[in-house]
């Protein structure tokens, strides 16, 4: 490692510390690098891509480290490499409604920048405020707001990335269309770090919406609040977000960051409509009709502060989950739209006959359902329990018609199940894809596919 000090210097470390701190992601799951490296342009990620390439070692491109699968644990003597101080906003193009970033840009801050231009980028992970662009880039981070807007592949125009033995690529264009050749920058968004490192980001930019209305509706029973999404959806009305939270979840927060939810509540929908004024109120209007035929009660939020609190406390729910149980092994399934309502009951016969509590939120009117286990990990019966219930999560969910991962990504977390979804030849295909990029396998190797 001596080499690569002197490659970057002032920017590598392999103190004790260090090892420890960028050893482990939001999954639970660790393990110590060899070195961390931060590199600070362009240039810096492609004298350590050379230095791993040339001595076959892996190489595990990290933003914050807030992802839910290991995408960014290191495998055994791996190098981190840390885009945290490439974080600047280099061009915000209000004619071409267009933004260059770069992968260390927190998406809290960007949406902050944004604002003071008038410009909004939809994607909002619950982690947006330490989470990185680049991160959401890898894993095509979704948020609350992808039912309206999209997920952040609808957002990346163009990528400048490293490939493994070090060339630089840039790929998509500066306009608002373009088709030539083969859609290289889709395939790198939501490839987890797999196939190249992003050093630069293009992305499409919306102008602010005129007004939010935002609703909180009350449910004595799930299965109404499952009802209520698809009721909505029904009438032609695509909100900003629909989100969903169940008993748990609303009581867990409450004690967390409290809001004032009330505690009486079996599901809870938090539903936000945007555009302009007139139509807003009307939407809010049937939106609440729908809900109060089903028995739920709606609440509006009075102001920005109201639903800046509402809000900060629906993207606390999964800390606040871990004051419940030292530990939780989070899923992230989606189910066609009109099969919310199966999927909850099932999810709740499961967590009924296994005896593990199972607590319910996320993005419902994209039938987006964020699963946890509440478990105790020192508890080896609970947990191996635990392990074959997300099997049965998982087999439920693609019987429906869904899909294992909705925003989450595979990483290592997933990838004993990938099969379960994608048949063999289409497998065999993505890894080929990977070894075109990857020919010697050090770029986060042992993520997505299984070993």
């Amino acid at each position: 490692m001596k080499r690569l000090a002197e490659l970057i210097p002032g920017r590598m470390s392999t103190q004790p510390e260090d090892l420890l701190c960028y050893g482990f992601d939001a999954s639970g799951l660790e393990a110590a690098p060899s070195a961390v490296v931060w590199p600070q342009s362009v240039d810096d990620v492609v004298k350590v891509v050379k230095f791993a390439f040339a001595g076959d070692v892996p190489i595990i491109p990290r933003g914050a480290g807030s992802g839910m699968t290991g995408g960014t644990v290191p495998s055994k003597g791996a190098i981190i490499l840390s885009l945290e101080r490439m974080n600047r906003i280099l061009e915000i193009d209000r004619e071409n409604m267009t933004a260059l970033v770069e992968p260390g840009v927190i998406n809290g801050k960007f949406q902050r920048e944004l604002e003071r231009h008038k410009l909004f980028y939809p994607p909002d992970p619950a982690s947006m405020q330490f989470c990185t662009i680049g991160g959401n880039v890898a894993e095509n981070s979704g948020g609350p707001r992808a039912l309206k807007y999209g997920v952040t592949r609808d957002y990346v125009m163009g990528l400048e990335a490293v490939l493994p033995d070090g060339r630089i690529i840039h790929t998509g264009v500066k306009t608002a269309k373009g088709v030539v050749g083969y859609d290289l920058t889709r395939l790198l968004v939501g490839s987890e770090g797999t196939l190249a490192v992003i050093t630069k980001i293009r992305l499409k930019v919306l102008p602010m919406p005129d007004e939010i209305v935002t609703l909180l509706a009350l449910f004595r029973e799930v299965e109404k609040a499952g009802d209520a999404v698809r009721l909505i959806l029904g009438q032609g009305i695509i909100p900003r977000t629909l989100e969903f939270l169940d008993s748990g979840a609303v009581h867990a927060v409450e004690k967390y960051s409290p809001v004032g939810f009330p505690q009486d509540a079996a599901a809870l929908l938090l539903i936000e409509l945007d555009g302009h004024p007139q139509g807003i109120v009307k939407e809010a209007a049937r939106v609440t009709e729908v809900c109060r035929k089903l028995g739920g009660e709606v609440i509006m939020a009075e102001d920005e502060a109201a639903r800046e609190k509402i809000w900060k406390s629906r993207r606390a729910v999964s800390p606040a989950l871990y004051h419940l149980k030292p530990a939780k092994i989070s899923e992230d399934i989606v189910v066609p739209r009109n099969r919310i309502t199966e999927m909850l009951g099932i999810l709740k016969r499961l967590g009924n006959e296994s005896g593990i509590t199972i607590i319910n939120f996320g993005h419902a009117g994209d039938g987006n359902i964020h699963v946890n286990l509440m478990i105790d990990r020192n508890n080896k019966e609970e947990y191996e329990k635990a392990q074959r219930l997300v099997a049965e999560i998982f087999r439920a969910t693609l019987n429906l018609g869904g899909t294992i991962s909705g925003e989450h990504g595979i990483g290592l977390t997933k990838s004993a199940y990938i099969s379960m979804e994608i048949p063999p030849a289409e497998l065999e295909l993505m890894k080929k894809i990977k070894g075109i990029f990857d020919p010697k396998n050090i770029l986060n190797p042992g993520k997505i596919f299984p070993v």
